[in-house]
């Protein structure tokens, strides 16, 4: 809806909408402007008339809602003049409690500054360049200009801000990657001078200069960086600006000033000789590309993103020429390691097993066995979450098969980075029933023990989250700890920033069982934070209101259970993403002495499906179990128990790394209570 009407909206200075020909159309006063600014803000989403109202006056006059709807009208005749007398609008339209904007993404100028900024890791630094220039001429002053001092504008604001500021630093590295230095260090002159506290920003200015051939103007700007930070900030400069100082008086050979540096040049001449010596047709185009791959996925967001994206394009064309040999190495090079048990692209993933099992059938069954082995670790890898729901169900079991008898060959060859394959692929066909923590702990043990003297990187950071998931879930923080710091110094030293997601994670849960709640709320909304623009959206949906809810009902804290769609979204419904189904019932239960949402809440809870088998099948099974026990639901606490009563010795939801609702057999007492089972 709005995709066809002709109009743009620009936030990035002054509120303003323009129509098809460019010129600003007629907004009328400042509170229709104010009321537009709202509507942008909250990116399509519903505000109810009740929040526009509290939000556009500090006292509402006694007429402030048929005020809101004259500002309404107003702005509709505005943006949609042809719009015929009576016709529904499409652009500003009307939803249940209140209004909501609903442009195409591209019509806003804070929208496509947002993709553009976050698409840039997935780019070549030309593109880069060419990209983020374009991205920063549309700014036309401060974001929200003449509403930037509004309690509801002052979050975006600064989230916009920073991400300029970002925009900035990325831009200025690319023009220094390409060989443009002296171009980067006119525009970061003014840059730190406008932004002292920024070290980034120093460290770029003064290797842009030093790539310039200044090496003496380079030393003064580090000097006047820590003379200023001491002087308006009291601290030193960080370990990053006094190595860069360091590596400039010793003439450090990687800093070399030619375009690009010595890495850029490589780079440059490297893939320069393959594009002249590979037809653009070749079939090692289609490995190179996947193996490159591979190699983007763990770079961050926009790269696991591009990877994906890349790597899915690789094997469709492979599998189009009809070579099984040719797709089976383009299909197995790409062994990133996963430990979420929710696929990212479940409909790409189902692609890829389709090819898999097609290419597993066609080669030849009497040699390419590590190329067999790969295919079946790819199908477990990707079938994660395959596994029947209730006990004695009929399931999927040719992921599980999958995993072993890649794991079988792979010891049989005695090939290591297979075998690690393997295990990831093991690790995701482990969650037949509860409590099964133990078996996966072994298996990231296993995992440490071969990538460690194999230099298999990646994969013994999966080992490490494997065990920092399987030591929570036994309640061994201590243990976990440990872990985390060996997954965080590993990515450390070898640039794997997504690691950071996970053990951000982790310590919001042990803040949660330390710390007072409001601590552990801050900490949960870091960790959230981390989440946008990671890549990762079957990690990413629902997780963050599914953390609260869990923290809330581990606290026995009803009055907060209610407010978390507010807490989370703040405009319209919360995202549960795929936890709805049994986010709902709970937090009907707990609506106080509402009979009717009791009532709903039993009738919810009755017939639901049990949650998918993986991380966080133990922590919905305890929060189904504390609703089914407020609500006096005996069905579902019937199957509660069966299904966690093999945890009982284990945390319930731990097993995740992320959140928990404490130990299981908490619950399971409660319920043996209410059932009158021993």
């Amino acid at each position: 809806m709005g995709a066809d009407v002709d109009v743009d909206f620009g936030v990035l200075g002054p509120v303003i909408a323009w129509g098809p020909t460019g010129e600003p159309l007629p907004l009328k006063g400042p509170r229709h402007r104010a009321v537009l600014a709202r509507l942008l803000v909250a990116r399509r989403r519903v505000v109810p008339v009740a929040r526009l109202v509290r939000d556009l006056w500090p006292e509402p006059p006694a007429d402030a809602v048929g005020a809101i709807r004259t500002f309404v009208a107003g702005l509709r005749r505005a943006i949609e003049p042809d719009r015929p007398p009576r016709a529904p609008s499409r652009l500003l339209v009307t939803e249940g409690p209140g209004y909501a904007l609903r442009p195409a993404p591209d019509r806003v100028d804070a929208w496509r500054f947002d993709d553009a900024v976050r698409s840039a890791p997935a780019l070549t630094p030309p593109r880069l360049v060419e990209r983020l220039a374009d991205a920063l001429d549309s700014w036309r002053g401060p974001a929200y200009a003449d509403f930037a001092d509004e309690p509801w504008a002052r979050a975006e604001c600064a989230r916009l801000a920073e991400l300029r500021l970002r925009a900035v630093e990325r831009l200025a590295e690319a023009r220094i990657a390409v060989g443009a230095a002296d171009e980067a260090a006119a525009d970061l002159d003014g840059y730190v001078a406008e932004h002292p506290w920024r070290e980034g920003g120093w460290h770029l200015l003064a290797l842009a200069l030093y790539r310039s051939g200044r090496q003496a103007d380079a030393l003064a700007v580090l000097r006047g960086a820590r003379r200023t930070l001491g002087e308006q900030l009291g601290i030193d400069p960080g370990p990053a600006l006094r190595r860069l100082e360091a590596d400039i008086l010793r003439q450090a050979d990687h800093l070399d000033p030619g375009p690009g540096g010595a890495a850029s040049q490589v780079w440059a001449l490297a893939t320069a000789a393959y594009e002249n010596a590979v037809p653009s047709h070749a079939r090692t185009r289609l490995e190179s590309t996947a193996a490159l791959m591979r190699d983007l996925a763990v770079t961050g967001g926009g790269g696991l993103t591009a990877a994906r994206r890349h790597r899915a394009a690789a094997v469709a064309a492979a599998d189009r020429l009809g070579d099984p040999e040719l797709t089976a190495r383009v299909i197995g090079l790409y062994d990133v390691p996963a430990n979420w048990t929710r696929s990212d692209e479940p409909a790409e993933a189902r692609r890829l097993v389709d090819v898999a099992e097609r290419t597993l059938r066609l080669l030849p069954a009497e040699r390419h066995d590590a190329a067999r082995a790969r295919l079946l670790a790819t199908i477990a890898v990707e079938s994660r979450g395959a596994l029947p729901t209730e006990p004695g169900a009929g399931g999927d079991a040719r992921p599980l098969q999958a995993a072993r008898q890649a794991e079988r060959i792979a010891r049989r060859l005695n090939d290591a980075a297979l075998l690690a394959f393997a295990l990831n692929g093991v690790y995701m066909q482990t969650f037949a029933s509860a409590g099964l923590a133990p078996e996966r702990d072994a298996i990231g043990a296993e995992l440490v023990s071969l990538a460690t003297p194999t230099n298999l990187v990646t994969h013994q950071v999966l080992g490490h989250l494997v065990r920092l998931q399987s030591r929570c879930a036994v309640g061994d923080f201590a243990g976990a700890d440990r872990q985390a710091a060996a997954a965080d110094e590993l990515a450390g030293r070898h640039e794997l920033p997504l690691v950071s997601v996970f053990t951000t994670w982790y310590r919001a849960l042990r803040v949660s069982l330390t710390r007072p709640l409001g601590d552990a709320e801050a900490a949960y909304e870091e960790a959230a934070a981390l989440l946008e623009g990671a890549g990762m959206p079957g990690l990413e949906r629902g997780l963050p209101p599914l953390a609260r809810l869990c923290l809330y009902v581990r606290h026995d804290r009803a009055d907060l259970v209610g407010l978390i769609d507010l807490v989370d979204r703040r405009e319209g419904a919360t995202d549960w993403g795929p936890y709805e189904p049994w986010a709902r019932p709970v937090l009907l239960a707990y609506l106080g002495d509402r009979e009717e949402a009791r009532e709903e809440a039993r009738a919810a809870l009755r017939d639901i499906a049990s949650p998918p088998r993986d991380l966080l099948f133990e922590a919905l099974w305890c929060l189904l179990a504390r609703a089914a026990l407020r609500v006096g639901e005996r069905r579902t606490m019937r199957r509660a128990f069966t299904h966690l009563e093999p945890a009982a010795a284990e945390w319930g939801g731990a097993q995740s790394g992320l959140l928990t609702l404490g130990p299981v057999s908490t619950h399971l007492d409660a319920l043996a209570a209410a059932l009158k089972r021993p």
